[in-house]
């Protein structure tokens, strides 16, 4: 499995490949969430949109809802007005390009910001219709993760910038059923990462 991380402070992951990611226009990744129903102290991605009435129920029973991408990683919200934001895209969009200039000498980097330009009047100009997510230490000199709704107003996604992240790859195992490796739910909590993802009918488990 891959991981993303922020490429200024490589502590904050943000995404891993266990995702629906895509590669806009080179410059961008949009990934598509939603929310899913879980328990208190137990990060578990069930990977579905519950009904109404089993969120209801699952509410009723010490659970919650969440965004799966923001529970996984334990992302965290932050409130910027325009003028804020402006500032802090100024900053980071230097910083970045500075990166970017760095690791790839010959790239067209005016063509790369004017990429940069337009995705960023796209976010000013629908401005309240984004949440911002840094990672889990709450570092806002990096990577801000923007959160906004699908046309159909129901599925959430995130944009990040993709020169800002970097990959690392992790070892899982892929695990069927608890029975498989003989070890029953409570202790295999123990021994795990602070989150599971749920990927093609079985959950990836990132170990200490």
């Amino acid at each position: 499995m891959i991981i993303y991380k922020d490429a200024f402070f490589p502590e904050e992951e943000f995404l891993s490949d266990a995702y629906p990611i895509k590669l806009i226009d080179d410059i961008i990744y949009e990934v598509d969430c939603q929310l899913v129903t879980v328990k208190k102290g137990v990060d578990v991605d069930i990977g579905a949109n519950p009904s109404a009435e089993e969120a209801e129920e699952a509410l009723e029973d010490g659970s919650e809802q969440v965004n799966n991408i923001v529970n996984a990683f334990n992302l965290q919200e932050i409130s910027f007005d325009k003028k804020a934001y402006q500032g802090y895209l100024k900053k980071y969009v230097k910083k970045l390009a500075e990166k970017v200039k760095e690791n790839n000498p010959d790239i067209d980097l005016k063509a790369w910001q004017e990429k940069v330009t337009n995705v960023s009047k796209k976010v000013l100009s629908n401005f309240n219709d984004y949440q911002f997510f840094t990672g889990k230490n709450f570092e806002q000199e990096g990577m801000i993760a923007l959160l906004n709704y699908r046309e159909d107003g129901i599925t959430p996604y995130f944009t990040l910038f993709k020169d800002g992240l970097i990959e690392e790859k992790v070892v899982c195992i892929n695990i069927l059923s608890l029975n498989y490796i003989n070890l029953d739910y409570q202790l295999l909590q123990i021994n795990i990462h602070h989150y599971i993802i749920n990927y093609s009918k079985a959950e990836l488990f990132k170990f200490l």
